[in-house]
């Protein structure tokens, strides 16, 4: 316990690595500000910089207890100056950033701290470290903000020239996010704004905050903001294309999967009916949806269904995949300085659920069955150079978002996708994912594996980029905003019944009650709606 310098005698952390992409960034086509390597937020340029010189390092504790690693950004940029330093878990290899700025305005865009103050050191702690760390919260002068931390090796106080404060006007509000580290009394978090969406103008600076003895820096810490208002540095429309034929993931369906994808013409084209409430009588459906009722909400009085004769409607129900389009809805995050490639995949019906008790595998009847359902991956990538950065997977009603370094990649920089059986959640990694209490062994199955696949750049369409105008022209089945199939009601006691003579009391309750919490998306009773009517298309995922 306590210090430990003697690095060589320690196993090498993930960390010791740095990530690249698998493949060189290509060169991207022209045109604007998009992939310049510099951005102007309105009398403030700033970089991104993600190369990095060591400053201490703790072994224990953390994401797989294996600690984290802070960092200085190196080197700098001729003429900009840092805003403060980067944090990551040890788990990983080491692939991250952090904005320096340069002045473009009027002289008074950054300042020197005045002081700083000591938010925590390692002097007293029993921690496995390499060195000592000392964690400083800039004091700004009247008129600024601090957007990061320093951290030292030694408990001198740093200078007053190592770090810049941010004339408050070019910041914005922040909160904690992503979990980097924790010991006693002291956590570690990342940083970002407080406010997300396509209209949000607040800019991550990858920096972290720093919690001791509950006092937080989140409060006395902001983030930039793109005072400027414009989208610039966004891609235009040949740029955005060329991004998702670089980054265009491979999505693979389990081998046993009934309901495959298949493009929203297909749908129409192959007998889908429009239902009115009230009206006896079906509609019809046009192979670009133009007859489809536009705008308003989704207030009940239309549905989509599949066809009424049973043949037909059983071969709705597979889907085609070699008609499969994916639909792309372009737009731009943390103010402009990255650009989210939202990737929506269209299939006609979600088979129904299957539940894990322990070591028995469980259907259940009609429960997760519902007509069409829309599931999505979005890429974040950056606007200074076109790098992907991360990778949201879409999970029913929520997801996750995957580091590139943790991605696996296919051809490239293409990252994978697997869609899980029946229900087309969306993960990184094959495998099993249990929808309930993972320790118990109880829950809804969400089963991966690499059968059929595409290439989602292989046949694709934008169909969205407000930040463009008339350059993208929107199909009219996109604003259509009521669901895209009936709403139906299961009588879960009813359908559990087959199961209820397999288990004990006690575990058929416990599995009854997880399934009464699900989402009526996961449970297929709320007829889906399309991608406009999600709460993340004009906000950041959740």
């Amino acid at each position: 316990m306590g210090n430990s310098t003697a690095t060589g005698a320690l196993s090498p952390l993930p960390i010791e690595t740095s990530f690249r992409l698998p493949s060189p960034l290509p060169s991207w086509p022209p045109g604007g500000e998009f992939a310049e390597g510099r951005i102007d937020l309105g009398g403030l340029e700033v970089r991104q910089v993600s190369t990095f010189t060591k400053v201490w390092a703790v072994r224990g504790g953390g994401q797989d207890d294996l600690g984290a690693t802070f960092f200085r950004p190196s080197p700098v940029p001729t003429g900009f100056s840092v805003l403060g330093y980067y944090a990551q878990p040890n788990n990983r290899p080491l692939f991250g950033w952090v904005l320096v700025a340069k002045d473009t305005g009027n002289g008074d865009a950054l300042a020197k701290p005045s002081d700083y103050t000591l938010v925590w050191s390692s002097e007293s702690s029993p921690i496995k470290q390499d060195g000592r760390g000392y964690f400083w919260l800039p004091t700004p002068p009247q008129g600024y903000a601090a957007v990061g931390l320093v951290v030292t090796n030694s408990s001198e106080k740093p200078s007053v020239e190592e770090i810049r404060c941010v004339r408050s006007d070019l910041t914005d509000q922040s909160q904690s996010d992503a979990y980097v580290w924790s010991t006693d009394g002291f956590s570690v978090n990342g940083l970002r704004p407080s406010t997300g969406g396509i209209k949000a103008l607040g800019v991550s600076v990858g920096t972290f905050i720093a919690q001791a003895n509950g006092t937080t820096t989140a409060t006395s810490l902001a983030c930039l903001k793109n005072r400027a208002s414009n989208f610039t540095s966004m891609p235009n429309l040949m740029q955005a294309e060329a991004l998702m034929k670089a980054y265009s993931p491979w999505i693979y369906y389990h081998p046993d999967e009934e309901y495959l994808p298949s493009s929203v013409s297909w749908l129409f084209d192959n007998g889908a009916l429009l239902y009115q409430k009230g009206n006896q009588n079906p509609t019809p459906i046009g192979s670009d949806g133009s007859n489809l009722p536009q705008g308003g909400s989704n207030d009940g009085a239309y549905w989509i269904d599949l066809p009424v004769d049973g043949g037909r409607r059983d071969k709705v129900k597979k889907g085609d995949l070699s008609s499969t389009k994916v639909y792309l809805h372009i737009k731009p995050m943390l103010g402009a300085t990255f650009t989210d490639v939202v990737i929506w995949i269209f299939c006609p019906f979600n088979g129904p659920a299957k539940a894990k008790v322990q070591l028995l595998n469980i259907p259940l009847g009609k429960i997760g069955q519902h007509v069409g359902d829309w599931e999505h991956m979005t890429l974040r990538i950056s606007n200074f150079n076109g790098e992907l950065w991360r990778v949201y997977f879409s999970q029913h009603s929520s997801g996750a978002w995957v580091d590139a370094s943790q991605l696996e990649f296919q051809e490239g920089n293409k990252p994978v996708g697997y869609s899980s059986l029946h229900g087309h959640a969306m993960y990184a990694k094959p495998g099993l994912v249990l929808q309930g209490d993972s320790k118990l062994g109880i829950g809804i199955r969400n089963d991966t594996a690499k059968g059929s696949g595409i290439d989602s750049g292989g046949s694709f369409e934008v169909v969205a980029a407000e930040y463009l105008g008339s350059a993208v022209a929107e199909p009219a089945w996109l604003n259509y905003m009521r669901q895209w199939g009936p709403t139906v009601s299961y009588d879960i006691a009813n359908e559990l019944k087959n199961v209820e003579k397999l288990l004990p009391k006690n575990l058929r309750s416990k599995l009854e009650n997880i399934i009464k919490s699900l989402p009526a998306e996961v449970l297929g009773e709320e007829g889906p709606t399309g991608p406009k009517e999600k709460n993340s298309w004009a906000m950041d995922e959740k």
